[in-house]
């Protein structure tokens, strides 16, 4: 390959080159003329290299990435917060932006841009379709009856929803306010802010010794099944239908698809929901639909012994319900595949969480159960102790979790034990999680006890862990995760990632002075904690069962404040009494303090010159360090609303957006408050106003509507 500069050089005559030669310094170095045509070659290399790049400027798709935007600019695209997935590239949303001009107006592209946008399930509807008007004849539409065909379930089942097909008398109210919806000029924008996860081959919990009853929730609890999505594809080409959002699902729904047999699109392997009775996929055929409602020993609709079916399903409930068992016949073996609604990625569950792995996963785990043959060890207790012994040089170890089945106490503790305790040697880190994909349950009888020698760090990630009592009248527990205080407990940092230590007891208890306590993305009940450790919570939930409960204090809870604590993007539902708030952002306390309660303020700092709260929704009458841009509840400010504060509604900790502006946008991003800040919510609906405002048909108005 020829030198820089050796073209220009070439095209001189011979004896100029040779002349130039002869004068160079020695060896093959370039003579001062090559030199020359070197330095004038490489700056006319420049000049092309800027002409190529002009060229591609002309372009979305090769253009440097600071012209993106006056691209844009020339075909009047909006930049948006881009919060979505789908907007994640603003070459590509631009690139998208023409090819949705040529559709403008259109009833798909309204319905796309809501998808896309949001990255929620979305379906655009024109609302005058379903007007009980007098028709025009060369627009008839056979199915808008002005009465209902009572005969099709379907017009009963979606009453009052996007997919609403009874015919409505106008209401002249403005659907952008919320205030109406069916009008001849108005657009509706259903939207399903709530998210399907699935939970693949759980055994079923049953509700009595029977082997009759049971329930899809590991927890015991009742549940409303949903859907699965099905994929519209990259580009909309017909308006969606129930199976396309994430929504409940439904009985009647479930009833007529699984008629479908092998056609099934919400039964089956893969699908939204499937059956396995003595690890044998149900055919559709076997399964009955019903409604199984009532109290535990009295369920409607029970199947009778010689039932044809073999199992009748409540997807309203998550219950289920066998046939009664033959005399002298085994308990059969139940599981099942399904997906259950909830917010956003926090608590466990199987979507992607290998980033967050405090060991990654190129340091190999030791799986649970164990796949060695001959097996190394039984019992999570087992695990936990090899995986201590055999850490290697590195003094890491991880004991990893497969699946998302439920373990129950005979799975965890050791032979003869009835506890489940970490010894972390020291300057080693332990991990215990869940496989990628998977979300376990963790049923146990006593607390999880953590101790570690100096600098050690213990950590939990992925994992349900619930308290049920060994026997009728068993003492509870101090909490679920227990460090307790001893003078060989010198742990230095306890982790939970994407953990969930149900509410309804004491989720944490840390009597180790100098812990570090660090909390991602999960949910846990009261926490108390020692003076002398720190807490950092952040997009989790501690949840006390009340607001005049307690939520977060020192070891005996009421005297004196716990340790120093700090929450980012939280919601604590329960009363906080803490030596010192280093930060609070972005988050929600709702605490109150009860009739005759012996605490000063429900929200109570003991040093108030050091730390701060910002962006933040607290209670009247807190004892604070300096506030910036704070909501103090007061009877003139509208108080956060919820969809639920009941652990297990899919709703759980969600705002409605109805709420006050100042808390739905009062985030320091203009994000919501709160525990569910890292999803977006109202800047996602924010992207979507501006991107419907470019693409709608002049005269016509936009309402967004939520379905869940």
């Amino acid at each position: 390959m020829s030198q820089p500069g050796q073209r220009l050089f070439n095209l001189l005559p011979a004896l100029y080159r040779m002349t130039d030669a002869q004068l160079s310094p020695g060896g093959n170095a370039p003579g001062p003329l090559q030199s020359l045509l070197m330095v004038i070659e490489e700056q006319l290399a420049v000049l092309a290299d800027d002409l190529d790049q002009l060229y591609d400027d002309q372009f979305i798709e090769t253009c440097a990435p600071w012209v993106i935007p006056y691209i844009g600019d020339l075909i009047g695209y909006q930049p948006v917060h881009g919060v979505a997935t789908a907007l994640a590239s603003p070459r590509a949303e631009v690139a998208h932006t023409i090819s949705f001009r040529r559709r403008k107006g259109t009833i798909l592209v309204l319905e796309q841009l809501a998808r896309d946008v949001t990255g929620w399930g979305a379906h655009a509807m024109e609302v005058f379709k379903v007007l009980a008007t007098t028709q025009y004849t060369k627009s008839v539409r056979p199915l808008n009856h002005y009465s209902p065909d009572l005969r099709r379930w379907q017009i009963r089942e979606y009453v009052d929803t996007s997919f609403d097909g009874i015919a409505h008398k106008s209401d002249v109210r403005q659907i952008g306010t919320g205030g109406g919806r069916y009008n001849i000029q108005n657009i509706g924008i259903f939207l399903w802010s709530l998210n399907a996860y699935s939970l693949t081959k759980v055994t079923a919990t049953p509700v009595d010794s029977s082997g009759q009853f049971y329930r899809f929730n590991p927890l015991g609890v009742d549940m409303p099944l949903f859907n699965n999505p099905v994929s519209q594809g990259s580009n909309i080409a017909a308006a969606a239908l129930p199976v396309n959002v994430p929504d409940r699902l439904r009985r009647t729904v479930l009833c007529n698809d699984i008629q479908s047999g092998a056609g099934a699109v919400y039964y089956g392997a893969g699908n939204s929901l499937a059956l396995y009775l003595n690890n044998t996929l149900l055919n559709p055929y076997q399964i009955q639909v019903c409604n199984l409602s009532g109290g535990d020993g009295s369920w409607a609709n029970v199947p009778a012994a010689g039932s044809q079916y073999a199992a009748c399903i409540d997807p309203e409930l998550g219950r289920i319900a066998l046939p009664p068992l033959a005399a002298g016949s085994a308990k059969p073996s139940l599981q099942a595949s399904f997906y259950f609604g909830f917010n956003g990625d926090m608590g466990g569950g199987e979507y992607p969480r290998t980033d967050s792995f405090t060991i990654q996963p190129q340091t190999p785990a030791f799986p649970f159960p164990d796949t060695a043959n001959p097996s190394r060890y039984a019992t999570l207790q087992d695990a936990l102790n090899f995986a201590t012994k055999n850490a290697g040089a590195n003094l890491q170890a991880a004991v990893e979790i497969a699946g998302s089945d439920v373990y129950e106490p005979s799975k965890i503790y050791a032979a003869g034990s009835t506890t489940l305790q970490a010894n972390v040697p020291a300057g080693m880190t332990l991990e215990l999680r869940a496989a990628d994909g998977s979300r376990p349950a963790l049923i146990l009888n006593s607390e999880f006890t953590v101790e570690g020698a100096a600098n050690s760090i213990f950590a939990l990630n992925g994992l349900l862990i619930t308290y049920v009592p060994s026997s009728a009248g068993a003492a509870a527990p101090v909490a679920l995760v227990h460090v307790p205080a001893a003078a060989t407990n010198l742990l230095s940092q306890l982790q939970l990632t994407h953990c969930t230590l149900v509410p309804g007891q004491t989720g944490l208890v840390t009597e180790v002075s100098g812990l570090q306590l660090l909390v991602q993305k999960s949910i846990l009940g009261p926490m108390r904690v020692q003076q002398l450790a720190t807490a950092k919570l952040a997009d989790s939930i501690v949840d006390a069962g009340g607001a005049t409960a307690v939520a977060y204090a020192n070891l005996d809870g009421s005297s004196s404040g716990g340790g120093s604590l700090t929450l980012e993007g939280c919601t604590v539902i329960g009363k906080i009494h803490a030596t010192l708030f280093a930060l609070i952002s972005d988050s929600i306390v709702l605490a109150q303090l009860a009739a005759a309660d012996t605490w000063t303020a429900s929200l109570w700092a003991d040093r108030r010159q050091q730390g701060c709260i910002r962006f933040s929704y607290v209670p009247a009458s807190a004892v604070l360090p300096r506030q910036f841009e704070c909501i103090q509840q007061s009877p003139t400010v509208s108080p956060p609303i919820f969809y639920s504060l009941r652990y297990g509604d899919p709703g759980y900790a969600k705002l409605l957006p109805s709420t006050s502006d100042a808390i739905w946008r009062g985030a320091d991003d203009g994000g919501e408050m709160g525990a569910f800040h890292f999803v977006l919510a109202s800047l996602r609906e924010t992207d979507l106003r501006v991107r419907l405002q470019e693409y709608l048909p002049v005269g016509l108005e936009f309402g967004i509507l939520y379905q869940n």
